[in-house]
């Protein structure tokens, strides 16, 4: 069985965030607008998604 993966695409600058939500976004591999990036669905990453919600948008593949 193939595991689940989640599409994760930053939609909204970091430019006046808390720092520590930059590093999530950094963490989960996003570094522009538009960037996009297909990661494990695990609950870490979950986590950072949930985090970050109102600055990303994620689907699952």
């Amino acid at each position: 069985m193939a595991e689940k993966q989640v599409k994760v695409t930053l939609v909204r600058s970091t430019i006046g965030c808390k720092k520590d939500h930059r590093e999530t976004v950094r963490g989960l591999g996003l570094r522009r607008i538009n960037s996009t990036k297909v990661l494990k669905d695990t609950p870490e990453v979950r986590g950072m998604i949930n985090k970050v919600d109102y600055l990303v948008t994620a689907t699952e593949v």
